[in-house]
Order: C-alpha cells, then structure tokens, then sequence
C-alpha cells in the first residue's frame, strides 16, 4: 500500500538536481564546484527564468549561448531541448539532445522529442537508455566513445521510466507498463524525503497511471504533484498536471484555479493553456477560444491543440476541413492518436465507412487498446442525437479496451435512452466501479434507484412511465393525445417507430434532467431519443409555465424524424418540423412571433436557412435558441404552404441516405441553399413588414415610466407596437381602458401575431369585462387562445364568459384546453364532469370524475359516488357498480349510494 495515501501533510522535501531544465533548481553537481562557472551559472539562471515566464525566444537564445560556450554543459542543453520542444520545433531539439557529448544525459528529453514526430521505436530506445537499460550505442548515430558505453542512468532517469511505462501502455503492453508503474511506489516509500520536485512529478505520474485499475489512487497521484509544487513553487509542471487531473476527475473549477496559477506566472505555458481550453469545453462552451488560440501561436505544432481545433471542425459538421487538418498532423507525426481519431471521425461522419475502418485499423496498430477514438465518436454521435450508433461505438471502445470506464459509461446512459434499462444499468454499474468520480454516472445511477416508484402502462404503441403519485391521472389525458399525434404522424411520414415508443414524465426537473443529461441543470422541458421520449410532467413546472400536451406532440415529432432519417436529420430541421407539427396539432401550440423575434429580424440578427443550426448549437447572444425555433418552424410553415409536404418528407428521408442539407434543397426544392436563403428572407420580411417598420430606429422608454412619458414615446413612433403596447399597458393599470383600447388595437393592427401572456388581446378582453361587454372579451380571449399555448388563467375565465354567452359546449371544450396545461385543479375536473354530463358527453364526464378521483378528495367517498353515476349514465353499469362499492367501502351508511347500488342491482336483474 503506498505511504502516500497514509501520510498527513506534505513532507519536507530536500531539493536536488531538476528532471526538466527549468524545471527544479538546485546545484548543478558537474559545474558549480568551479569557480570559473559563474558568469555561465548566473547565464543558466536568466535562461531559466527566462523560460518560466514564457520568454521562449529570449530563453532559447541565451541557451545557445551557453551551449556554444560549454559544449558539455548539459544542463543548458536540456534547457535550450526543452524550450525547442515547448515551442514545437520537435526535429531541431532532437539535433540538440543527438549533439550532446554526453548522448546519456539528453536521452529522455531526446526520446520525448522522437516521440512527438511519431518515431515510436527510437522514442523508446531514448527513454531505455535514459532509464540505464540500454548502452547508449541504442540512439545510433556516428558512435564514439560516450555512446558505446555500458548502460548508466540519467540524472532525469525517473522521468525517462515514466516515459517508457506510459509508452509501453499505449503500445499494447498493458503487463509490463503496470509493473514499471508499480516500481514507483515502493520509490516513494523508500525514498520519499529525498526525492527531487521533478522525481515527485514522475511519481505522480506513475501513481496516475495505477490508479485506471485502482481509482482511489488518483487522490495520491495528486498529493504527488502537491508535494512537487512546494519543492519548487516557481515550476508550473506540478500545478499544470494537478489540473489535467482534477479536470479528468470532473472537477473544472479546481482544474481552471490550476491552470490560471501556472498562466499568472507564464502566460505561455502550453499545458496549462491546453487545459484551459479543454475546461472551456467540459463546461458546456462551444469554443475554448483564446487559451486555444494562443497555445497554437506558441506552439503551431502542438499536436494535441491541433487536433482539438479540428475536432471542434467536426462538431460543426465540417467535415473535409477537419479531416485535412488531421492529415497535416499526421504527415509531421504519423503516429499522433489524435490526429487518427479526428481523420476516422471524419470519415465516419461523411459516410466513408471502408475510410473509417481503415483510419482506425492504423490507430489500433499502433495502439491496439486505444479506446478513445471510439469513444470521442460516440461523443460526436451523441451530440447529433445517433444514440444507437453512438452506443455502437461506446460498445467498441469497451472492447477494444474493458477499462475505458467513460466509454462503459456512455454505453449505459446512450442503452439507457434507446430503453434498454436493464442493460443500461449494468453497463453504468460497471463504469461507476471504476470510475467512482464521475457525477453522471452516479447521478445516473441514483435516478434508476427511483424507478421502482413509477408504474409502467403500456398499450400496443406506448409505454407510460409515469410517477405512482400521478400515473392514474396523467395516463387519463396523455394516453388519448399520444395515440391522436401517433396517427396525425403516421399519416404525414408514411413511417412508423419500429417498437413501442416509452414516455417517460418525471415530476422532478432535475431527474428529468438527469435523465437527459446525467446531470441537473437542463433547461428544456422534454427530449426525444427515438424509442424513448422523457420530459417534465406538469407536476415539475409552476402553473401556467408550459403545455405539457403540446411538448409530447413536439417530442414524437422528434421520433418520427429520427426513425425516417436514421438519427441523421439535422438540429434546425427537426426542431422547426417539430414545432410546425405542434401547431397542427392545436391552435394555439408552439413557439410565437414576438417582438424580440421582429427587433433580430430587424436588427439582422436572424441566421440564414443554411446556417440555422449555429442558432441551437452555437447561439450567438442569450435567447438566440428560442428565436431559432420559431424562424425554424416558419421555414416549414412556408415551404409546405408553398411546395406542399411532399417535398420536406423527402429530404427527411434523405437526411437518412447520407445527403447533406445543400443536396437536398436542389434535390427537392429545385433551387440552391443560397436561394432558399434569400427567398425566406424576403418572406420574413414580407411577413413582418409592418411591426419591422415600426420597430425600425424606435427606442424604447426607460422601466416604469409613466403614461404620459410613454405619450410622448408614442408620439415619435407612432408606428412602433412595443411602444403602443406599453402605453395601452399602463393606461389600463390605472383603470383608464378607454383611453388603453386604441393603443392597444393599434399595436395589434401593427403584429396582429403578438400573443403570450403581454398580448394586447389580454389587455383589451380585461377592459371589455369591466365595461361589462361580455361578447368582446370572449372575443379577445378567444384570439389570445391561437396565440398562447400556455395561458391557463384566460382560458378559464374564457369558460367562464362562454357560460354567461349560454355556449355550454364550446366552455367545455376551452376547460378541456386548460386541462392540458394544468390537470391538478380538482375543481376543475369537477365542474367538467358537470358540463360534460349536461351536455351527454359521458365518457368525457367519466374521465373527469376518474381524476377528480385520482386527485384524491377530502370526500372519496363522494367522488366513487359521482364516477359511479358517471360509469352509470355512460353505460357501462359493471363499472358503476365497482365504484359504488367502494364509496359504501369508505361509508357504509352513505344512503345515495345504497340506492344506487340497489337501482344497479335492480337493473342487471
């Protein structure tokens, strides 16, 4: 067991010689007994701290000096070897360390510099000779006296073994690299006291690599690069390595607090500038920006960056540009797994399946337990919504590899979304065992414990999966909505999912998002993966937040377009298509036109048709996402109204053949992306001309200000809704609806679209009912219904004028509406039941009783009465009797009920 998972503290560390030329100072053994040394000394001081702070020219050059002074000095030629590699000049800082009259003091830093050129085999051979196994006459070269020496250890020999096991690893020989690994422990045990701040880095190192077969390690490889960090706290290699390791352990705050020390004191530090852009990215960003951007201008060849560029060209769907930057990469290191993950990637992605295999048979040969390129593929897939293939390569990558715990994770959670639950489970226990630090899988985990609460109701089509604490009630409306959509869809695509659809409704966000995501914080209110759908339930929202009718609908929509373009369709298209579904499914459903939609159309904040998938994957402002889906809907909208629906279908189907978005549209639409841009744009425009033109130079009153204020607003743009609207709002706060209805009717006559819960219909129907004019308010209400998916409280009061009006059946129909937003309201399910039964709809009378039932009642008896009444008037008299029964359960001398049972009794006689 190694100490340092026992000991407290740091120990006390005596400093000696460095493994990295600027790296640990200390005495320099050879040089600093001779006097005649010091100007060089002091030299080798300014180059060193030259290179700390990330002066690497001016650290180069005075390493030159020194290296041209003293041929033999070894310490400035690792130092001048190290900044040609910070700076990627890989083949010149191999000239240097092959230079070295002492091939054995430059061997590791030259196998370092072999390695990053892709010269495996010398690379080794360097690291061997380094690490006292080899003579030196294994570098080759001329040979002489020094280099056909016998085998002796590098002053840097730690590191070099470290090298060695790290290389041996990727190289397939899993065996022999954990047993180097293993050694560094009983080094550190043995030696602990006295081990150098570069020889604690190694350790580190080491420890790290144990800790894949033993996660609790990982803690002690940490305390490794502490103790290295307060041996020497001027050298960034033990911070910048401790936040590689808290960022691979899920912890970016802590990682990014690494890396900014290291860049406090070298702004050009290519670690900790890696890091800081791969932490860019774990948070959620779609752009590492400046840290990327600045390691590539110190380090042009720096392969790992490289190839985190060209993998965000790939999220981008750039596909030829990234795999010809991958194929840069490898012709100045053949052997770079980043670069052959990015090249297979691509392949993958642009439909070259024989490319692919071939890519990834060339990565596999040179490390044949390389899971990553797999797994980064699932990762690309996954953000694409291709959960079954991503899964695929999730699985691939565990075979390649039965220790790649993220990969075994990731086929869990992507097992988990095609509703294979039994097998998602395993998989994540698997992947939590090894990886115990991993939030989603925990998160994951905890959510499947959680599932023995939910009852599953399945019919030939569906599964529910509804919480016990609602399954009764939600299965009443979400089942009848489910099948109407499913028919709607079957009608309009000509396909069908291949298996029962499983709708998953959680009455807690966070497991939604959990769910979803692995983790809480998901701001969406459903997601379909294909086979599965899972969302809110009304239950986790607020009143009045959001229809949860209308994003089932959305969401099935999503599992058509999956299943009719094999997973392929792109972001834009589907959600547009999906909201376009919505709003034939209900009046009223889907994203609306609002005045933030006129100002970016305005303002020319709108993407182009053909660039409409950066507004969902990389918005350009806050709310640009929202935006998008409605432009996105109104694409479709326009199309079928202008093409018909045929030819959207086709380019779903399309999406599936592996056609690209600009095939399609000359395809099926006849004309190039570029028109299509420019037509939408003039349909917009046309479309939204007048609230455009109102908009146009207007600007807006300060918050709060007053009616006459806004007066005066007004009377500079005249023309403007925004401005009309406020005044009317104002004006109608303070009881002034006469005055408020012209300004209002103004707006409206501007962008007769403008709904949600700021509509001027809003506004005018609550003037006209203070007046006591009944007939125009519902009129108002009745407009504000097509424009707002979610209003609950005016749909109500819709029902209430509706009653007053006499029109019985269209009240129902509008409470049945609300329903749909808000199905808690037990008085609401009760005054249903009674409109309903006046009206002799008794199955709709029955199900309003059966949740005025579900909604458990103070008086429960009473409510079996009254669904026995219902079942009773709705025929099905076995059913009345039942729920009769269970009223006398409850009050065994309730008289209404014992008459009806007698009635039903008399009647089955």
């Amino acid at each position: 067991m190694i100490v340092l998972a026992r000991s407290a503290g740091r120990a006390s560390l005596t400093l000696v010689a460095g493994l990295w030329t600027w790296g640990p100072t200390g005495p320099l053994p050879a040089e600093a007994a001779r006097p005649a040394l010091r100007p060089a000394a002091q030299s080798l001081a300014e180059a060193r701290g030259a290179a700390r702070a990330g002066d690497y020219d001016e650290a180069a050059a005075l390493f030159r000096r020194l290296v041209r002074a003293e041929p033999e000095a070894a310490a400035a030629r690792r130092g001048l070897a190290r900044v040609l590699i910070q700076t990627g000049e890989y083949s010149a800082a191999e000239a240097v360390a092959r230079e070295a009259p002492d091939p054995v003091s430059l061997a590791n830093l030259l196998g370092e510099a072999l390695l990053l050129q892709g010269k495996l085999d010398a690379a080794e051979a360097g690291f061997r000779v380094a690490a006292g196994e080899l003579p030196p006459s294994a570098l080759g070269g001329e040979g002489g006296p020094n280099t056909r020496a016998v085998a002796r250890r590098a002053d840097d020999h730690l590191a070099a073994r470290v090298n060695l096991a790290d290389l041996l690893r990727s190289r397939g020989q899993l065996a022999e690299a954990e047993a180097r690994f293993d050694a560094f422990i009983d080094i550190y045990n043995a030696r602990a006291p006295s081990l150098s701040a570069g020889e604690l880095v190694a350790v580190g190192r080491a420890v790290r690599g144990l800790a894949r077969s033993n996660p609790g390690l990982f803690q002690d490889a940490l305390r490794a690069f502490d103790e290295a960090a307060a041996a020497d706290p001027g050298w960034s290699e033990p911070l910048s390595r401790a936040g590689a390791l808290f960022l691979e352990k899920y912890q970016s705050p802590e990682a990014q607090a690494e890396f900014e020390k290291v860049l406090g004191a070298n702004p050009n530090e290519p670690r900790a500038l890696l890091g800081l852009a791969r932490a860019a990215l774990f948070d959620g960003g779609t752009d590492p920006g400046p840290p990327l951007a600045r390691l590539l201008e110190v380090n042009p060849n720096h392969w790992e960056g490289r190839a985190l560029a060209a993998q965000l060209l790939l999220r981008r769907e750039r596909h030829s540009e990234a795999a010809s930057e991958a194929e840069r990469i490898l012709e100045l290191n053949p052997a770079s797994l980043d670069a052959l993950t990015v090249l297979a990637a691509s392949r993958y992605l642009a439909g070259d399946s024989a490319g692919f295999a071939s890519v990834r048979n060339d990565a596999l040969a040179i490390s044949p337990h390389y899971a990553a390129l797999d797994l980064e593929l699932a990762k690309l897939l996954e953000r694409q919504r291709r959960y079954a293939e991503a899964a695929e390569r999730a699985g691939a990558a565990v075979a390649v590899d039965a220790k790649a715990w993220e990969a075994h994770g990731l086929l869990g959670l992507n097992q988990l979304r095609m509703g294979r639950i039994a097998d998602g489970r395993a998989s994540l226990d698997r992947a939590f065992a090894g990886d115990p630090y991993n939030p989603w899988f925990k998160n994951s985990l905890d959510l499947l414990d959680t599932f023995d609460r939910f009852r599953s109701l399945a019919d030939h089509r569906f599964e529910f999966f509804l919480h016990e604490t609602e399954a009764e009630l939600l299965h009443a409306y979400l089942a009848p909505v489910a099948h109407e959509a499913y028919d709607s869809l079957v009608l309009r695509y000509g396909v069908e999912p291949s298996s029962p659809v499983r709708a998953e409704l959680y009455p807690s966000h966070a497991d939604f998002s959990v769910r979803t995501l692995g983790e809480a914080g998901l701001g969406a209110l459903g997601v379909s993966f294909g086979p599965v759908i899972a969302m809110d339930s009304p239950g986790a929202r607020e009143l009045g937040d959001y229809n949860w009718a209308s994003v089932f609908w959305h969401e099935l929509a999503h599992t058509f377009h999956l299943h009719a373009s094999k997973g392929r369709v792109p972001r834009w298209f589907s959600e547009g298509l999906a909201v376009h579904e919505q709003r034939r499914g209900r009046p009223g459903w889907g994203h609306q036109a609002s005045l933030s939609f006129v100002d970016a159309l305005v303002g020319g904040n709108l993407k182009k048709v053909s660039e409409l998938d950066d507004g969902f994957m990389r918005p350009d402002f806050p709310g640009q996402v929202a935006l998008s889906y409605y432009q996105a809907s109104l694409v479709f909208q326009y199309l079928e109204g202008e093409r018909g629906f045929g030819p959207i279908r086709k380019m779903l189907e399309g999406y599936g053949d592996g056609l690209s978005t600009h095939e399609l549209v000359e395809r099926h639409l006849g004309m190039t992306l570029d028109d299509l841009d420019d037509e939408f744009d003039r349909y917009l425009r046309r479309r939204f001309s007048q609230a455009a033109n109102g908009r146009r130079g207007a600007v807006g009153g300060a918050p709060g200000a007053s009616p006459e204020e806004l007066e005066r607003l007004v009377g500079r743009f005249p023309g403007d809704p925004s401005a009309r609207l406020r005044l009317g709002a104002a004006l109608a706060r303070d009881g002034r609806h006469g005055e408020a209805r012209p300004h209002l009717e103004a707006a409206l006559a501007a962008f007769p679209e403008l709904g949600g819960p700021s509509s001027p219909h809003r506004l005018l129907a609550e003037g006209y009912e203070a007046e006591g004019n009944v007939e125009a308010a519902a009129h108002h209400l009745f407009e504000l219904r097509l424009l707002w998916e979610a209003g609950y409280e005016s749909l109500v009061r819709l029902a209430d004028l509706l009653i007053l009006l006499e029109r019985a059946d269209e009240s129902a129909t509008v409470l049945d509406e609300a329903v749909l937003i808000w199905p808690y309201d037990i008085d609401l399910h009760r005054r249903l039941a009674e409109t309903h039964g006046l009206l002799g709809n008794h199955e709709a009378a029955v199900r309003e009783r059966e949740a005025v039932v579900a909604l458990d009642p103070p008086d429960r008896a009473q409510a079996f009465y009254l669904l026995s009444i219902a079942r009773r008037d709705a025929g099905d008299r076995e059913g009345a009797r039942r729920d009769v029964l269970r009223a006398l359960d409850i009050a065994p001398t309730f008289e209404e009920a014992l008459e009806l049972l007698l009635e039903l009794r008399g009647a089955g006689r």
